[in-house]
C-alpha cells in the first residue's frame, strides 16, 4: 500500500535491470513513489527472472529498491480507485493476476533470489521479497501488510506467510497493519537475516564474485531485541476467539495498555475488511500452499473491488487524505457471515490457476 505521487519513472525505467559479475540486479525505482508497484514493473521483473533462470552465467538473483526510504510500499493504490471508478476493475484484476503469479514464481525461483529489505516494505513489497529464498532486513526494515486500513485484505500471499507466523502473531499484524523492525519480522517468518544497511553495498559488489552462502556469513548480524514476544502472552489469548468482537472484547479487557491501544485500532478499521482479513489467514492455515491461498486471495482482492470499502479507504488516506474514512457497515456488528463469504466466490472473470506446489 502506498500513499505515493505520481513519479517521473517511465515504465522502461521503472525497473532497472543489470548483471553484474554472478549476479543479476533488479531495482525498483520509482522513489518518489517509494517504489509502488504498477503492472508494467511486475512485468519486467518477470522477464528479468525468466532471462535469468535461463542464464548459466547468472547464480543469484538481488533485488532491491531505490532511494532512501525503502524497498517498496506496494501497490499503487491510486491506480486501483482510478480503475474502478473509470473502468470497472478489470485492469485491477489483471494486475493481480500477474502480481500473484510472479510471487509463486519469487518462491519457487530455482536461484538463489535475495531481497534487500531495507527501510520501508510494504504490501506489494513482501511480495516481491518475503517469498525469495534470501530475505535481508536491517536496522532500518519496517515490514508490514497494512491493508486493512484502506478497506482491503492482506494479499501476495501476506495471509500465507501471516498463518504461519507462531501463535496468533500473524493474526495480530494482519488484523492491525502493524509494522515490525527486523526481529520480529525474523520472529514472524517473514525474513532471515539481519545486515546493518552500510553494509548492503559491500554485500551487493561481494554477490558479484561468490556464491550467498559464502558471502553472508561475513554481514549478518545477530537481530536486537524485538517486540512482540513480550506481548506474546495476551496476543496469543486474545487473538485466538473465533470473531473479531471477541477479539476486540478480550483485547480491552485484558487489563495491558499495548492490548488497549490494538482495540482502538482494530476499531477504526473497516469492519468488513477485518472479518474478511480473520477468515483469510484462518482458512489460509487450512488450505497450506502457497498456491492455494492466492488463489484464495485472488478470489478476496476482486470481490473486494465491488464492494464500497476498498474505494472509501483509498478515498480517505490517499485522494482527499482527511483519513476519516466512512465504512459500508460502520460497526462490526453489521457486517453479516453471508456478506463476508461473498469474499471467497470465485471472481467474474474466473479463478486464479496456479498449478501445484513442487
Amino acid at each position: 500500500m502506498t500513499d505515493s505521487v505520481t513519479d517521473r519513472a517511465t515504465d522502461d525505467d521503472a525497473v532497472l535491470t543489470r548483471v553484474e559479475g554472478r549476479a543479476g540486479h533488479l531495482t525498483l525505482n520509482r522513489p518518489r513513489a517509494l517504489n509502488a508497484l504498477t503492472h508494467p514493473m511486475v512485468t519486467r521483473i518477470a522477464e528479468a527472472l525468466t532471462a535469468w533462470e535461463r542464464d548459466p552465467a547468472v547464480a543469484a538473483v538481488v533485488i532491491d529498491g531505490a532511494g532512501e526510504r525503502g524497498l517498496c510500499a506496494g501497490g499503487d493504490i491510486r491506480l486501483i480507485h482510478q480503475d474502478v471508478t473509470s473502468g470497472g476493475g478489470a485492469a485491477s484484476r489483471a494486475f493481480w493476476r500477474d502480481e500473484y503469479t510472479l510471487n509463486i514464481r519469487i518462491a519457487r525461483y530455482p536461484k538463489p533470489y535475495v531481497a534487500l529489505m531495507d527501510g520501508i516494505v510494504m504490501g506489494g513489497g513482501v511480495g516481491i521479497s518475503a517469498h525469495g529464498g534470501v530475505r535481508i532486513v536491517t536496522e532500518r526494515s519496517r515490514v508490514a501488510m497494512p491493508e486493512t486500513t484502506i478497506g482491503f485484505v492482506p494479499d501476495v500471499g501476506g495471509t500465507h506467510l501471516l498463518a504461519r507466523a507462531p501463535g496468533e502473531l500473524g493474526t495480530h499484524l494482519a488484523l492491525t497493519g502493524a509494522s515490525v523492525g527486523a526481529a520480529d519480522a525474523l520472529r514472524c517468518g517473514l525474513a532471515d537475516h539481519v545486515v546493518p544497511s552500510g553494509q548492503l553495498p559491500a554485500l551487493t559488489r561481494d554477490l558479484a564474485a561468490e556464491p550467498v552462502a559464502d558471502v553472508l556469513p561475513r554481514y549478518a548480524v545477530q537481530a536486537p531485541a524485538g517486540t512482540l514476544d513480550g506481548h506474546r502472552e495476551w496476543i496469543d489469548r486474545c487473538y485466538a476467539a473465533d470473531t473479531v468482537e471477541e477479539i476486540v472484547d478480550r483485547l480491552m479487557a485484558v487489563g495491558e495498555p499495548a492490548a488497549k491501544e490494538a482495540a482502538e485500532t482494530l476499531l477504526a478499521k473497516s469492519p468488513t475488511a477485518l472479518k474478511v482479513t480473520l477468515a483469510a489467514v484462518r482458512g489460509a492455515r487450512v488450505l497450506g500452499s502457497l498456491e492455494r491461498v492466492m488463489e484464495q486471495e485472488y478470489r478476496v482482492s476482486c470481490a473486494a473491488l465491488s464492494r464500497p470499502d476498498l474505494i472509501e479507504g483509498i478515498r480517505a488516506q490517499v485522494i482527499d487524505k482527511d483519513r476519516r474514512p466512512r465504512w459500508t457497515p460502520a460497526a462490526l456488528a453489521e457486517v453479516t457471515e453471508a456478506e463476508v463469504a461473498g469474499f471467497f466466490v470465485p471472481p467474474i472473470d474466473g479463478d486464479l490457476r496456479l498449478g501445484d506446489a513442487p
